[in-house]
């Protein structure tokens, strides 16, 4: 069955449509790339206008390669405001995945002309304002979906550049995520200089 997306911005757009009638200008926030065993975690900030409001707009995982990165240039082209910033992997080594993820939310969000962020699943962050946690917010708030795209855009982007300097892990395709060729690939070859010490202990020496 085809997908109705114009049922589904109206969706997607209804919590952000509530604080749009208030007058109050929102941020929405998310990552990209918690998950995966190397490279960065990309998080995201976007100030999104009422109008117009982006088609095709959802959570990025449910997106194809190519309408994210069409949405992507049409995010930045429309948003008030729009910045993504990078965790590095020595960061969330020494820091741990979620720390390392907030710091670089907050950074994302530190010139966001507004005092309300809408976060996904995130209750807390260091940034000048309000902090609202929306859990699944990616799916369930069209602001939120926004920086999850160009979150998962630009780390995926930046994934496929480490592949052509590391072509024996497969990171073009795997985007850095524990899949088995990845795996036989790090057992093989041993880590690269972005695969995350604190992720990869139980499959190599480090």
């Amino acid at each position: 069955m085809k997908k109705d997306w114009n049922a589904r911005l109206i969706e997607i757009s209804r919590t952000d449509r509530e604080i749009w009638q208030t007058g109050r200008v929102f941020a929405g926030i998310d990552e990209a790339g918690r998950g995966p065993l190397c490279g960065p975690v990309a998080a995201a900030c976007v100030v999104m206008p009422s109008d117009p409001l982006l088609l095709y707009v959802d959570d990025s995982k449910k997106l194809t390669e190519k309408r994210r990165e069409a949405l992507y240039d049409q995010i930045m082209e429309t948003a008030v405001y729009a910045r993504v910033e990078l965790a590095p992997p020595e960061e969330i080594d020494r820091d741990n995945i979620l720390r390392a993820t907030k710091r670089a939310m907050a950074d994302a969000a530190k010139d966001a002309p507004c005092d309300l962020f809408l976060v996904d699943a995130v209750s807390s962050l260091n940034v000048r304002g309000e902090v609202r946690g929306i859990v699944h917010g990616d799916a369930l708030c069209y602001s939120i979906a926004a920086a999850s795209i160009l979150a998962k855009v630009t780390r995926d982007r930046l994934m496929r550049e480490l592949d052509s300097l590391y072509p024996q892990y497969g990171f073009a395709k795997n985007k850095g995520y524990g899949t088995a060729e990845h795996i036989a690939a790090l057992k093989a070859y041993g880590p690269c200089p972005v695969h995350r010490r604190s992720f990869i202990g139980h499959f190599v020496t480090v």
